[in-house]
């Protein structure tokens, strides 16, 4: 995929200065093995400068992991741990950081051998606070070698997205369409996160698109997308367009990115886009998608910051969807019930025009947009990619600022079922446990507009954790309750 951000941790072990500081130096060494035996050490640097005891000691190590180019810490309490030295620590690291705590070993060890981490995590946790730190901390920061080893490397997805998002730039072109007030997209929130936005017109992106006519390199690209379609390249014609479109973007890209790492944009896509253009941007935005540059449409800001959160952490495509229409009855009584363990407010369909990834469709082919084509001619909609959308799971979710400047989010894990959809557009059947009471009592209740961001697997521990991170209240991050809990709105008496 296009430029991950790739994550180096440096693991610095800390010791309070009456305790043994070889408790640190081997439990050190351990956890690192660990991790080099499980996974790729070449996620991880272990910081041999000194076991942090004091200020001074602090500067050193951060110097160290710092000239080793790691820019994600992990500060592991080997034993109780000097509580102002290793918060200070994190807080002169200026990448994503995590604290984890060592248990004792043994029953046979508890006399010089004690080093009553489990205590000193609280103090951390304190002093971490007390300095308004932002670190992750897992659900249980205790453990073993082996243990810490695969907490640090849970925290890795974590971390791509918080450096990502540290260089991120949205390019966005236009204003939302008519009658798409729920993308709104306050900017504020953008910046509190490290975010840049660059805002264009979509004339700016219309004139950038007409000097593309004629590029060389259209041929080369139509012959990929000839190749990545197959037989359902039901509209040849207008690939060349296409062709044009996904370079101008592209070189946009290149010659705005500024000296931010990453890109992710929310372009326009109607009304007059397609007049003007001649066609619909659906199946470019799924080609970039596939790439690892998440594109939005109707200028969903947010809509693109979400896709672009999925695909660093799931490091794999995403796609946007509308939380689109009901089952219908009869079909979930022909095709659902009985056969999967989903009662009927559980199911609905996800859909946009045509914009989701050939890789995440189980059949696709090259048609028009059948919504826009009631209003405009045929011709100038062409370029949806159409197909049910792959069975297996799915974390549905989204990051947005209200308009007075609050940051909410909701995840929601699921499945999208092997049932034809019979219908248009990129689509599928989605099943999330709970979903009725989730659809009103988060996504209406909290003003959630219609865009859904979907990343293809399980994935919502991380991005939970990641939403606790960026700074999300807890009580703004939505989740599908099971039933036997009550939404704070749902009427208790129903």
């Amino acid at each position: 995929m296009y430029d991950m951000p790739q994550i180096k941790i440096g693991i610095v072990a800390v010791s309070r200065d009456c305790f043994p500081e070889s408790l640190s130096v081997n439990r050190r060494k351990a956890l690192v093995k660990a991790y080099a035996d499980k996974y790729n050490a070449k996620d991880i640097y272990e910081c041999p400068v000194c076991i942090v005891e004091s200020e001074i000691h602090m500067v050193q190590a951060l110097d160290d992991i710092k000239k080793e180019g790691c820019n994600a810490l992990c500060v592991y309490l080997g034993n109780f741990g000097p509580e102002i030295a290793e918060t200070l620590i994190a807080k002169h690291f200026e990448g994503p950081k995590m604290f984890l705590a060592a248990a004792e070993e043994s029953g046979s060890s508890l006399l010089d051998g004690r080093g009553d981490a489990y205590c000193g995590m609280l103090n951390a946790s304190y002093n971490l606070k007390l300095r308004n730190i932002r670190a992750y901390i897992p659900e249980y920061p205790v453990g073993t070698a082996e243990e810490c080893a695969d907490m640090i490397h849970e925290f890795l997805p974590i971390a791509r997205a918080v450096v990502g998002l540290a260089s991120l730039k949205i390019i966005c072109f236009g204003p939302r369409p008519l009658n798409f007030l729920a993308c709104n997209a306050p900017i504020k929130q953008l910046y509190n996160l490290g975010v840049e936005i660059e805002e264009n017109s979509e004339l700016d992106l219309f004139e950038a698109f007409q000097k593309h006519k004629g590029d060389a390199r259209i041929p080369s690209i139509v012959k990929e997308m000839e190749d990545e379609l197959g037989a359902g390249n039901k509209k040849p014609e207008i690939l060349s367009k296409l062709a044009q479109y996904e370079l101008t973007l592209k070189d946009w890209i290149k010659g705005h990115k500024g000296y931010r790492k990453y890109i992710a944009v929310a372009g326009k896509c109607w009304l007059a886009f397609q007049t003007q253009f001649g066609f619909v941007p659906c199946y470019v935005n799924g080609r970039l998608a596939a790439q690892g540059i998440p594109v939005s449409c109707e200028v969903d800001i947010y809509g693109a910051l979400s896709e672009y959160i999925g695909t660093v952490i799931s490091q794999d495509t995403v796609t946007l969807l509308d939380i689109n229409n009901t089952v219908p009855k009869d079909m979930y009584e022909s095709e659902i019930k009985g056969k999967y363990a989903y009662e009927h407010k559980d199911t609905f369909m996800g859909f946009h025009c045509g914009n989701t990834a050939v890789g995440k469709l189980a059949f696709c082919e090259m048609k028009y947009q059948k919504i826009m084509a009631r209003t405009l001619p045929e011709e100038v909609t062409q370029g949806t990619l159409e197909g049910d959308i792959i069975p297996g799971d799915i974390t549905f979710y989204r990051l947005q600022s209200t308009a007075d400047n609050i940051l909410r989010a909701y995840i929601a894990q699921g499945e999208v079922l092997p049932v034809a959809t019979r219908s248009f557009g990129s689509i599928g059947i989605f099943a999330i446990p709970q979903m009725g009471r989730f659809y009103r009592h988060v996504l209406i209740e909290k003003n959630f507009p219609h865009h859904g961001a979907v990343a293809f697997g399980k994935y919502g521990k991380e991005l939970y954790e990641l939403f606790k991170y960026i700074g999300v209240p807890v009580e703004e991050i939505g989740y599908n309750q099971p039933a036997a809990v009550r939404y704070p709105t749902e009427n208790p008496w129903k």
